[in-house]
């Protein structure tokens, strides 16, 4: 394909699975993430809440190359916890993180993707953004944030040759899991339904799909079809579940996220 990508968070988890198979397709990724650097050339050691450093990997990766073709938005995280008892600036730093580190790495490579009057930014979300989970508001909140993001970028950029799409995957078996920043504050007032929800969760989410069957779709979603939508679900149940919560009234999606996630 010989496409230049770059990839937030692309050292671990879904992003590691989607920069394997990218380069399988004969792709020139190169990786942002926290993580010290490596002896990789094509790795960045950067913070993406840091507006300078992504803007400064960004211009080494266009020096490089002459241009960039993909940005794929993948660094995240997540915590859980009432939203009554999250610690503010953990919050803060989730969104940071979440949202705002996806804004600096968009703004850092739409100038040249406006010059070459082409490209495509893929967004990645979660269908927590559509169904907001309870005692992972937060997390929630960043992925619907996401959503929104993509459709307005959508059509601000469109008519420079620019494509912004966002893919939502659901339960996925990764590291992701054991990196949540968990809080049992306040359970004992919630009546351990705190502590019962994560767990649930996290059950769902290790008995997930796999990394590499989430990836596949990203790069199908990146590489090969000529125009995207603004959003994509991973999987039959999740593409359902978005077109369920399309149809029915808010009150039956908000008791069924509360026999999951919220007793």
């Amino acid at each position: 394909m010989d496409k230049v990508v770059i990839i937030t968070g692309g050292t671990s988890g879904i992003g590691q699975a989607v920069a394997a198979q990218l380069r399988a397709q004969g792709c020139r990724v190169y990786e942002f993430s926290r993580r010290a650097a490596q002896s990789d050339p094509n790795h960045f050691s950067v913070d993406v809440t840091d507006d300078a450093a992504v803007k400064r990997a960004v211009e080494e990766v266009f020096a490089r190359e002459g241009r960039i073709d993909i940005l794929i938005n993948n660094a995240g995280f997540g915590i859980s916890g009432a939203m009554e008892f999250t610690d503010p600036a953990d919050a803060h730093r989730l969104m940071e993180v979440n949202l705002f580190g996806m804004d600096n790495a968009i703004r850092a490579v739409l100038p040249h993707m406006r010059q070459a009057r082409s490209g495509r930014i893929v967004n990645i979300s979660s269908v927590a953004g559509v169904f907001a989970i309870p005692f992972q508001a937060w997390y929630s909140i960043s992925k619907a944030a996401v959503r929104s993001l993509t459709m307005a970028l959508a059509n601000e950029v469109d008519p420079f040759g620019i494509q912004v799409t966002s893919v939502m995957p659901g339960d996925i078996r990764t590291g992701f899991t054991a990196a949540r920043k968990k809080s049992v504050v306040g359970d004992d007032v919630y009546g351990g339904r705190i502590a019962r929800s994560v767990a649930r969760m996290e059950k769902d989410e290790q008995n997930g799909m796999s990394p590499e069957a989430a990836a596949r779709t990203i790069v199908r979603v990146a590489l090969q079809k000529r125009r995207v939508k603004p959003y994509y679900a991973i999987g039959f149940s999740y593409k359902f579940l978005v077109l369920l919560d399309s149809l029915l009234p808010c009150r039956p999606v908000r008791w069924l996220l509360f026999q999951l996630y919220g007793k």
